[in-house]
């Protein structure tokens, strides 16, 4: 369950007209942090990301799940599935399987949060992007070419 002051910093950002990826931004910051804190762990950066992403959509940002080809077909009908649930109007998550998920969770590493884990998935990310302008090299000749 998500802290209050993230939802409600997460409303803020699009009452301000922001889109829906940053305020989404706001659950995986709180994520993150609670990995880097030791409240659980995560097998991957990417793993961090995502529950906060799902975190989000479950809250009622109107995040819309990746398009057909854009991800797993899994993680799609995932996404899909949160984003019914905070369209909805969210219920409270059942302590049953918020326990079973925090135990599962708590068993992962943490390292995997940490700064150095973290700029290596978004160069990653950079890359999968555009290519040419991840590295210095394909930036130099980026500026070349314009020139």
């Amino acid at each position: 369950m998500p802290a209050k002051t993230t939802v409600e910093r997460a409303k803020k950002d699009l009452r301000e007209g922001k889109s829906p990826t940053t305020a989404a931004g706001e659950f995986v910051h709180e994520e993150i942090d609670h990995v880097r804190r030791g409240k659980h762990g995560a097998r991957s950066p990417q793993q961090a990301i995502a529950i906060g992403l799902s975190k989000a959509r479950r809250s009622g940002v109107p995040l819309p799940p990746p398009a057909r080809g854009k991800a797993k077909e899994k993680t799609r009908r995932s996404a899909e599935r949160a984003y019914q649930k905070g369209q909805a109007g969210a219920r409270k998550p059942r302590p049953k399987y918020s326990r079973i998920r925090e135990d599962v969770l708590k068993r992962e590493p943490r390292s995997t949060a940490s700064l150095k884990a973290l700029s290596r998935q978004a160069r990653t990310a950079a890359r999968r992007r555009k290519p040419a302008s991840a590295t210095t090299t394909g930036r130099s000749a980026g500026s070349r070419k314009a020139a």
